[in-house]
């Protein structure tokens, strides 16, 4: 499957996007996806920020298996990774969000400080047009992430450069309490090979998109988010 070159743009250019995703009449569903540092949690939180209270921000990261049952399954070393997901609960919320009678969901959230998911953490009321929904796997093939694609209505694929999203990747790992030598050894490794399969789906995207102006605007620190 041949590669999709980034095409530059604008923050603004993008929230006048979802503005107008915001704005169709009825729920639609935004996903933005990239490879692990390319900057897409950051974005997707400041596209929410900024439509305000017609959008919420719903999280691929709500469904990491917990640390018991990886350890169980002889994944917990590669947490992160595709299976490590239950990527069919995240379809089943996708459905129930897409569903007009649905009064209110709730979705989970990961809490990075206990490294964690908690269910019911992020209420979505019925009057919420926009649903913007982030993650590394949105447009894999593999069952039963293949119907993800089928419930969004529009999927931007962030691609910074690799420079850009190694630095970011490798600074976010040293944040969270490896060493140097750690995060350089998870980035060029687990991450990278999961890098590899997102990148494989860049042609599934809508749009792939290179920030003309980075992340301006947003705290510098939290440019190293996924």
């Amino acid at each position: 499957m041949a590669s999709v070159e980034a095409i530059e743009a604008s923050f603004d250019e993008l929230a006048a996007r979802a503005e107008a995703l915001a704005t169709g009449g009825t729920r639609r569903i935004l996903g933005i996806t990239g490879a692990p540092g390319s900057g897409k949690s950051t974005l997707a939180e400041r596209i929410v920020a900024h439509v305000g209270d017609d959008a919420r921000l719903v999280p691929l990261d709500g469904f990491h298996l917990a640390d018991p049952e990886l350890r169980r399954l002889g994944r917990w070393e590669r947490k992160g990774a595709l299976d490590t997901f239950d990527g069919a609960g995240y379809v089943n919320l996708l459905q129930r969000l897409r569903d007009p009678d649905e009064h209110l969901v709730y979705a989970p959230h990961f809490d990075r400080d206990l490294e964690a998911a908690i269910a019911g953490w992020i209420p979505v009321p019925h009057d919420v047009r926009l649903i913007v929904t982030e993650g590394n796997y949105l447009l894999v093939d593999a069952d039963p992430w293949h119907a993800v694609r089928s419930l969004v209505d529009e999927v931007w694929f962030v691609d910074p450069g690799d420079a850009v999203r190694m630095g970011r990747l490798i600074a976010r790992h040293q944040r969270f309490g490896r060493t140097e030598e750690q995060a350089i050894e998870r980035s060029y490794g687990s991450d990278q090979r999961n890098a590899e399969l997102i990148d494989s789906t860049r042609p599934k995207a809508d749009r792939v998109v290179r920030l003309t102006d980075g992340l301006a605007g947003s705290d510098p620190s939290q440019e190293e988010i996924a």
